[in-house]
């Protein structure tokens, strides 16, 4: 029989590791639980997460009408029960402001794939949200397209949410992501990122399947493992853009964007190179 009141605990206890983590500052950030088919414990308005007891925290119905507790509920509610409806399997969600991972979210740059084992053994393609203003049903509804196919989304110009069975594993998606999100920036910074080849990629799908986790990747037809493909389509919406980081090419007849330049721009580039020199060699 589940015990709420060691549910509310876990939910404190996370909220103190994300306020420790630096990923909710001030009253930023919530998290929620579904104890059980109309009944969601989740965390109040107005609070720091890392000061908060089991008292403070409120229960809601899948509708999102509070129904206990003596705070306000969260106003980005309808977030987690949005998820919820589509994920009915998983129990937890939590919603922060991971710096670094949030960083990629107001570059609207996607994250990059085949760098960490753990990563796309645990994560995989990452997807970025089209941003809407938070509290909203048009905010919640931002994720839908994403929430079956990863279990931690960037939402744009926001934060983070991650769901999963417990309040821990759903707050292990954020931990890693952000951890991940640093690495890369700290790499770039040292003038470079070095991507796994196409075998050692495909070998570390071949183990997420044995291993029982789904990855989308392994589902689609002519994709290219580490360029991001599975969330590609939305890009437009959310305003992603492959700036930062460009991924590695395996097959010749899919051209690599410079990350300061169009295709149409090289050519021109490489046309104009190849006047000059022509020139250069006329004149000698």
């Amino acid at each position: 029989m589940l015990n709420v009141h060691k549910v509310k605990q876990e939910i404190c206890e996370i909220g103190d590791r994300i306020y420790k983590k630096g990923f909710a500052a001030a009253n930023d950030g919530n998290i929620s639980y579904r104890i059980s088919e109309n009944e969601v414990v989740c965390t109040p308005t107005g609070i720091s997460k890392g000061f908060m007891k089991p008292d403070d925290l409120c229960m809601v119905d899948m509708t999102g009408k509070q129904t206990g507790g003596r705070r306000k509920a969260t106003s980005e509610i309808k977030l987690h029960l949005a998820i919820m409806k589509e994920r009915p399997e998983l129990k937890s969600v939590v919603h922060c402001h991971p710096p670094h991972a949030t960083a990629f979210g107001i570059a609207r740059e996607p994250v990059p794939q085949c760098v960490l084992p753990e990563v796309e053994i645990f994560l995989g393609d990452v997807p970025i949200a089209r941003y809407d203003i938070p509290g909203s049903q048009d905010f919640a509804n931002t994720i839908l397209p994403f929430v079956r196919k990863s279990n931690v989304i960037i939402l744009a110009n926001h934060g983070t949410v991650s769901y999963g069975e417990t309040v821990e594993k759903a707050y292990w998606a954020t931990e890693i992501l952000d951890a991940y999100c640093r690495m890369l920036i700290l790499s770039k910074s040292l003038g470079r990122v070095n991507y796994f080849t196409e075998v050692e990629a495909k070998g570390l799908l071949d183990l997420k399947t044995q291993w029982g986790f789904q990855d989308p990747r392994a589902e689609m037809k002519n994709c290219e493992l580490c360029a991001n493909d599975v969330f590609r389509n939305s890009w437009k919406e959310s305003g992603v853009e492959q700036c930062a980081f460009q991924p590695p090419v395996f097959h010749p007849e899919r051209q690599q964007v410079p990350a300061n330049g169009s295709p149409d721009q090289e050519a021109l580039i490489q046309a104009i190179t190849d006047r000059v020199m022509a020139a250069l060699q006329g004149k000698s």
